[in-house]
């Protein structure tokens, strides 16, 4: 079936590329053009649905490139974990997920579930069976025994338990190996977020186990000589990247400035609760974690946005607020949108999918009732979403308190 969805404007990236008064033609789970309306319109079918929001932009659908779904964003994510059986948590991932389609995300990168729960996740939404964005998951994460994370169940000890490891997350459907490179602050007794927990030879063979099995590996990474050593192995992506060092921060330039050649990407995993640092952490420690993320791209460091939601006070459901540190820092908003579609989709390996409006590709996209190039704000006003093709009435949804698919 064909749905023709008109608006004031049209934003369907890389940036610069605004249609005012523009249409996309969706054709069951792809699109089929886009551009200004007189030109779109006539395109569709007699008996297209037809859907028009004069005063809204279209845009496409936003990734989220470090989501938790496994965890609560409460307190104490962990114990709540633990608590939880395996038919509680799906079913509670599943809420998560709904969540964040209503907040206008289309895919996600989860980065660490127990048990494959995600994978069976994963299925049941691109069956249709379940309202949720695309998922990309990784699994379990690598760690060591007792290490961070330990109760997802990847727990390694040597070259070949990694390998092996690696071999069993794709074996159970991983899209992506994570590695916990150093430790971090959920896990007590664990080690220092700083503090590396493989050396380079067992990371180096995780990321060729990953290579021959055609994955690309994200590390989690604080420390500065864990963040050199997934750099030096050919990580795809370095999660946090917060050049720690036990006493301070480091900021290593010529490590930067490699990162910018390889085109490692950085996701720095800020959620919405980045106002909050200088209260929690100090205010010398909180305009350090957040101006690394400007000094990264003055490196030209490739940056990509994500939440980290589920950890305690990274919520699902306003991805808009982790967009609002990039506005903060003076992003201009055209790349911030990037950040969050085109960019995030290349760096995620999804450049033919996703991330973008054009003809042939995946039919995701939101309908949002302002202008994104005005305000980042604009992303809390979800209209529509649309999953490769799936349409959902976020208004209609939030009256009901449940999913809804436009029409039904």
């Amino acid at each position: 079936m064909e749905t023709l969805i008109s608006a004031g404007q049209v934003l369907a990236g890389p940036p610069g590329q605004r249609t005012a008064d523009g249409a996309v033609l969706l054709d069951g789970p792809l699109i089929r053009a886009v551009g200004p309306r007189s030109e779109v319109a006539p395109l569709a079918s007699p008996d297209a649905l037809r859907l028009a929001f004069p005063t809204a932009t279209i845009l496409p659908g936003l990734i989220d490139t470090h989501v938790h779904l496994a965890f609560d964003a409460g307190p104490d994510p962990v114990g709540t974990l633990l608590k939880s059986d395996d038919s509680e948590l799906l079913t509670a991932m599943t809420g998560r997920a709904r969540q964040l389609l209503r907040s206008g995300v289309t895919t996600v990168r989860d980065l660490g579930d127990r048990g494959g729960l995600a994978v069976s996740l994963r299925d049941t939404i691109a069956a249709g069976e379940a309202a949720g964005p695309r998922i990309l998951t990784a699994t379990a994460p690598l760690t060591l025994p007792g290490g961070h994370c330990w109760f997802f169940g990847g727990e390694v000890d040597g070259e070949q338990a990694i390998r092996d490891q690696v071999r069993r997350n794709i074996r159970q459907g991983a899209d992506v190996i994570k590695v916990m490179v150093t430790g971090g602050h959920l896990t007590p007794g664990g080690s220092p977020m700083w503090e590396s927990q493989f050396t380079e030879a067992e990371l180096a063979a995780a990321v060729d186990e990953a290579r021959r099995g055609g994955k690309p590996v994200a590390a989690h990474a604080h420390g500065t000589a864990g963040i050199m050593m997934s750099v030096a192995a050919g990580v795809d992506t370095i999660e946090h990247c917060t050049w720690a060092n036990g006493k301070g921060f480091d900021e290593p330039v010529e490590t930067a400035r490699m990162m910018a050649q390889h085109g490692t990407h950085v996701c720095a995993a800020i959620s919405a609760d980045w106002r909050n640092y200088a209260a929690k952490y100090g205010k010398a420690i909180a305009d350090r974690l957040l101006a690394r993320v400007r000094w990264l791209d003055a490196q030209g460091v490739p940056l990509i946005a994500g939440t980290d939601a589920g950890i305690p006070d990274a919520p699902f459901d306003d991805f808009a607020g982790s967009l609002e540190l990039f506005e903060h820092l003076g992003f201009p908003r055209e790349r911030i949108l990037a950040l969050a579609t085109t960019e995030a989709a290349g760096a995620v390996g999804l450049r033919e999918h996703t991330g973008r409006l054009a003809p042939g590709l995946d039919a995701d996209l939101l309908v949002v009732d302002a202008d994104p190039l005005q305000t980042v704000a604009a992303f809390r006003a979800v209209k529509l979403v649309v999953t490769r093709g799936r349409l959902h009435d976020i208004e209609r949804e939030g009256q009901s308190g449940a999913c809804s698919t436009f029409g039904a």
